[in-house]
């Protein structure tokens, strides 16, 4: 039995997907179970990251958990990290599979980094994973492209890896399902870099419509990313992030594909995934 936590959340719900296709026992995580549909078999049940001790009652005979912290909740802060891992290692020390960031091992201080010392410390048998870009961040421009063909965003050059939503989930489900992730790190990138004006040229060329980037002032979108991230910090992070990637791309690597078997997809095959999304 595996438990799924961000069970409805764009990687969770594919973790969910792949495990009851292989024939796992799955135990999806979410706050309101009325309002989910999962494969048959998938056992959906009620509880929240912001009170570990609702996870206890469904960690019976629990092997695996893929956590991922809801970061953008600020009723789930990361000092409640060790009060989940606690719970967890109560239960029988299952093997934890927390997707975390690329950017903690460069800041320690961070949420993501947090978290990770968190499941480290408890004892449990666990592996990270630190996605670079996820690439479902770009339907952020989804109604602007939809609306008017144009994305008004800074940082134009700055590159980034993006990685497909579904190849984290492929890692997380190796990593979930066999023996050899164990205290294992995987940074998980897309197989390129693409800068933000380029991505937003591949969406145009996906979905037959020529789109726009116009570059405006970072602290135009401050007060947006604010509200969408819940915290002014997370907003500044991504802004500086950002700003650092016109120099310094983010990181490519292969472990997609040394863990799943296939290689990352790319960009434009994430973007035609989803190109109903942005047409």
């Amino acid at each position: 039995m595996i438990l799924v936590t961000g069970a409805t959340g764009n990687v969770g719900r594919r973790v969910v997907e792949r495990l009851a296709v292989a024939g796992h026992g799955v135990r999806a995580v979410t706050r309101d179970p009325d309002r989910v549909r999962h494969p048959a078999g998938v056992e959906v049940v009620a509880a929240d990251l912001a009170d570990p001790e609702t996870l206890r009652p469904h960690l019976h005979g629990v092997t695996a958990v893929f956590l991922i912290w809801p970061f953008v909740d600020p009723a789930v802060t990361a000092e409640l990290a060790p009060r989940v891992a606690a719970v967890l290692a109560d239960a029988g020390s299952p093997r934890v599979v927390y997707v975390s960031a690329a950017s903690a091992e460069a800041d320690p201080d961070s949420f993501w980094a947090v978290v990770e010392r968190a499941v480290a410390a408890s004892g449990l048998p666990w592996t990270m994973l630190r996605p670079t870009g996820i690439a479902t961040n770009a339907l952020g421009w989804a109604a602007s492209i939809r609306a008017e063909g144009v994305v008004r965003w800074p940082y134009g050059a700055a590159a980034r890896s993006m990685v497909h939503e579904d190849d984290i989930a492929a890692v997380a489900v190796a990593a979930l399902t066999e023996d050899r992730h164990d205290k294992q790190t995987y940074v998980l990138s897309g197989p390129e870099t693409v800068t933000q004006a380029e991505q937003v040229r591949i969406i145009g060329e996906v979905i037959g419509r020529e789109l726009r980037w116009q570059e405006v002032p970072a602290p135009a979108v401050r007060p947006m990313l604010v509200a969408a991230l819940g915290s002014p910090a997370f907003a500044d992070a991504a802004l500086a992030g950002w700003a650092a990637m016109v120099e310094h791309p983010e990181p490519v690597t292969d472990d997609v594909a040394s863990v799943s078997g296939r290689p990352a997809r790319t960009f434009a095959q994430w973007a035609a995934d989803h190109a109903a999304d942005f047409a």
